[in-house]
């Protein structure tokens, strides 16, 4: 068996070169903050692949995706380890687009402290009188730019995001700009709608872009995880306050009321966060892992 090298590792991902595919693994690492913490967090990379699987074939129907298969029977055979088994997917490869698609259904965040200092969220002014974590009178799309591992995400407005892919793709800007933004749009009424239906209220997401061959947009990436989005749950959803919720935000929680942990949490707080996002999956699936 040849032993292969990850040819890119992100915060919590590892992307591999399977020739004319990629094999995107998703690790049991957990960041916050924008840092890798010390602590792994068991099966948090299945549930992250196995729920991108479900959306993926849940919105074949808006746009195609990436992915082609999650069995690793499907792939070479360094995946045939335990270690790979549910939480890696076969993908097309795409040359990537560079903003981050984010879409916000319910001011939370970075859009509620924006919101509370002028009234605006990436420059879009929302009416007045918002309290936190209130469902807005419609989503809105705010695009972001992709840092390097280690900087933070720049929030841009959408005039911007047509500039930054009009540089890269002269001649394609606005027409990339609007198709990212309706395909993100689409993406999140179709499942933010399905998710409320099944006890899970998603706040917040966002989606990455890339090219095929022939020039079509494609949806890549991970797709509605706890990773990339804020679940709530909806029993209990009250808006004035932050919301409890399905994801890391009980590590981010502790990290922010423990000075000097030194990006290591306790074992409790990491059960309490796999188990968290075991429950999204079985509530939005009905299925256990």
């Amino acid at each position: 068996m040849t032993e292969l090298k990850p040819i890119k590792e992100g915060k919590v991902r590892e992307i591999y070169d399977n020739g004319d595919s990629l094999i995107m693994v998703a690790t049991d690492r957990i960041s916050c903050f924008d840092v890798i913490l010390n602590n792994e967090v068991t099966k948090k990379g299945t549930v992250l692949t196995q729920m991108s699987k479900f959306w993926f074939d849940m919105t074949e129907d808006i746009l195609p995706n990436h992915m082609i298969s999650v069995d690793v029977n499907d792939m070479p055979e360094f995946f045939h380890q335990k270690k790979f088994d549910g939480n890696s997917m076969m993908c097309r490869k795409l040359q990537m687009l560079p903003i981050e698609c984010i879409v916000r259904g319910y001011i939370t965040g970075s859009g509620w402290a924006s919101y509370q200092e002028n009234g605006t969220v990436c420059g879009i002014k929302l009416p007045e009188g918002l309290k936190e974590s209130d469902k807005l009178p419609e989503a809105i799309y705010t695009p972001s730019t992709k840092a390097e591992i280690g900087d933070h995400d720049e929030n841009i407005s959408y005039e911007r995001s047509i500039d930054v892919l009009e540089k890269e793709f002269p001649g394609k800007g606005k027409e990339y700009a609007e198709k990212l933004r309706d395909y993100t749009l689409a993406l999140y009424k179709k499942c933010a709608d399905y998710a409320l239906k099944k006890g899970i209220i998603i706040a917040d997401t966002k989606f990455e872009f890339g090219l095929d061959e022939e020039g079509n947009i494609v949806l890549g990436d991970e797709m509605l995880t706890p990773d990339s989005s804020r679940f709530w749950p909806a029993d209990g959803y009250e808006p004035g306050h932050g919301q409890p919720s399905f994801d890391k935000q009980f590590a981010r929680d502790w990290l922010k009321n423990n000075k000097g942990h030194d990006w290591t949490l306790p074992q409790d707080i990491v059960d309490k966060t796999i188990e968290k996002y075991l429950q999204s999956y079985q509530m939005l699936t009905g299925k256990d892992l």
